[in-house]
Parts: structure tokens; sequence; C-alpha cells
């Protein structure tokens, strides 16, 4: 019990849920009325933050967090224990000791997923007043083959949830710029949009004033850059990139004309 401040035998809950997971274990959530949480102290800081695989976050100080990978580092043992209830005999008991044990890997795997969640988006909400990320379409994402395992295990829908909440109850301002924003490719000292960035290139150039970025720390900087232009002009925070204008030669499209074009049928 973490509030030493509170009689649980005092406790008059709203409402009770027991449920049962399927690995065995048996939980009891409640949920009572309590006083409106006292808002987190000003932390004098803005911050920008790209997520990605390698580096779970990127933050525009040049801080990294690198992905734990949780379900890469399982799939051995799960495996193995599917592979075992796979030889068992359907509706007998050996069946069922295998099936938990599938059910325990995976819920190993989810409860580190979500300790390190909690962990890293806590420090995030205490350490910014005003945190800016990008609007990721994970739900079309996934759908590459060749990623979604990976993408999924991350667990960005998750953390963005989570910080979205944090936010809110903490009194702090979450920028969410548009996913059409060209981060990646916009140089964060001049401006220049590159007109094409392969995923396989975490280092580039800028032709126009020749600095060197990093990838992701440079994609960061611009997600700053883009919430500190909407955090200005909006209280609420729930504001879209695409309507933020940069200064300079080299402007970055709008979320509109970046749409795919529907093909037209030929004669």
């Amino acid at each position: 019990w973490s509030f030493g401040d509170v009689d649980v035998a005092a406790l008059n809950p709203t409402m009770v849920v027991v449920s049962r997971e399927p690995d065995g274990r048996w939980y009891v959530t409640f949920a009572v009325d309590t006083e409106t949480p006292a808002l987190a102290e000003p932390a004098g800081h803005v911050i920008g933050v790209d997520l990605g695989l390698t580096d779970l976050v990127v933050t525009s100080d040049g801080e990294r967090i690198a992905n734990p990978r949780h379900l890469v580092r399982k799939a051995r043992n799960l495996a193995r224990y599917q592979r075992r209830m796979a030889r068992c005999q359907r509706g007998s008991g050996n069946r069922r000791k295998a099936k938990a044990k599938v059910a325990r890997a995976h819920r190993k795997v989810r409860t580190a997923r979500q300790d390190f969640l909690h962990r890293t988006t806590t420090a995030l909400v205490r350490s910014a007043d005003v945190i800016a990320i990008e609007d990721l379409s994970v739900k079309n994402m996934v759908r590459n083959r060749h990623l979604a395992r990976a993408i999924s295990d991350a667990g960005w829908g998750e953390f963005r949830r989570q910080l979205e909440y944090k936010c809110r109850r903490a009194g702090r301002t979450l920028v969410v710029i548009d996913r059409w924003f060209p981060s990646s490719k916009t140089c964060s000292a001049c401006g220049h949009v590159l007109a094409e960035l392969a995923l396989s290139a975490r280092h580039w150039t800028c032709p126009s004033c020749r600095t060197r970025h990093d990838r992701d720390l440079n994609a960061a900087k611009n997600i700053l850059a883009a919430g500190r232009a909407v955090a200005r002009d909006t209280v609420s925070g729930d504001a879209c990139g695409a309507d933020v204008r940069r200064q300079g030669p080299s402007l970055p499209r709008s979320a509109v004309k970046q749409e795919t074009r529907a093909a037209r049928p030929s004669a």
C-alpha cells in the first residue's frame, strides 16, 4: 500500500472489479473519490521528443533513451513455450499448464514494457512545462510487415496515451505536431527541406548550410521549434504542426499538399 496517509479500512470504493488473467493471477481493481491532485511545480523548460526504434526517445536536449526491446529479449522463451503447447493434446491438463506458461511469459513482457514507459513518461512530465511530440499513425505503420513487430514492441501509442493524461494531471502542455510535418528532412539550422531522405540514412549533411545532422536529434529540434510556435498561440496544447510556418527560403509543405493523390484510370 503506497499511500501512508490513507486508512485502507476507511475507504468507500465507488467501483470494484475482480478479474483473472489467463496465467492464473487474480486482480482486484477499485476506484475511490479523492481530492484533485495539486499541479506540478513549474520546471521552466520546453522539450521536443522524437520517437524511434533504435532509441525509443531522443529529446531536443540530446538525451537518448535506448529501446529495451522487451519482446525480442523474451522471444526465445516464448517460442519454446508455444512449441510445447502445440505438441500437447487439446483439452488435456498438460496443454492447460503449457498455455499458462505462454500467458505468463506474455504477461512479463507486457508489465516490463508498461513499467519502462511509465518511468520514461513520468520523467519527461517532471522535467518540462511544454512537451512537443509528433503525431504518429501507429495503426498504419504496423502494416509494414518488416517493422510491425518492432513498432508494436516499442509501444508508441501507449507512450502518447500516458503523456496525455500525465500532462493533463500535472498541468503541463502537450503539443502534438502534425504527422506530415517534415521533421527529419528539415535542417534545424537554416530550414532547408530535403526532397528525399531514406530511412536507412541516420546522418545527413544540409546542402544549403553544410551542417552535419543526426537524423533523430535534428527531428527532435524541429519538433521543439514547431511546438514553441504553436504553444504561443494556443493554451489547449492540442495543435497541428501543419499550421506552423518556418521563416526562411525553404518552407515545409502543408499536410494537405502532401497527401497522396488518387491515381487516374488509364484509357
